[in-house]
């Protein structure tokens, strides 16, 4: 099997591993429904360039991704302080140029914060600041999801 293909099949692994994504509770009014798109980049007859999310086919190291989540209360009560933890793929890594405002975890999960407030212990045993390639997890906490409301967060990624 080439490299091509194993990367394709790794893509699809990774895109149901990803599904559903985590919520803070499973009987919660909240309904949460994930996808990825590849980000393309078309070339007009002009020469100018623009870019289109599209279904991923095959995928190669440094591809861009976008990670989605479209929520909604489907409930009849206001929803508070509601997290949305979307785990990073290991072929992927978050992308440099994601919201530095992220809660991102480096640790599987166990600690939170800011990706530029973060650390990790080196393979020598010290602590080094934690880089993009570190992220293991990106989470959301919405304040509040009022009745009917919906909306969508995302997350930039490039395969490794």
């Amino acid at each position: 099997m080439n490299i091509l293909a194993k990367i394709t099949i790794s893509f699809a692994a990774m895109t149901f591993a990803t599904l559903p994504l985590h919520a803070q509770q499973q009987a919660s009014p909240v309904s949460l429904s994930g996808d990825v798109k590849a980000v393309k980049v078309i070339t007009e007859a002009d020469g100018s360039e623009r870019t289109e999310l599209v279904e991923p086919g095959t995928i190669v190291p440094g591809d861009r991704l976008v990670f989605g989540t479209d929520y909604a209360n489907n409930g009849s009560d206001t929803v508070t302080n509601f997290n949305v933890t979307n785990p990073l793929p290991g072929a992927v890594r978050l992308a440099p140029d994601a919201d530095p405002a992220l809660t991102v975890s480096v640790d599987g999960g166990k600690t939170w914060g800011r990706l530029a407030e973060l650390t990790v212990t080196a393979s020598d045993g010290t602590a080094r600041a934690a880089t993009h390639e570190d992220v293991t997890h990106v989470r959301w906490v919405l304040a509040s999801i009022a009745p009917s409301e919906k909306g969508r967060l995302t997350y930039p990624a490039i395969i490794r």
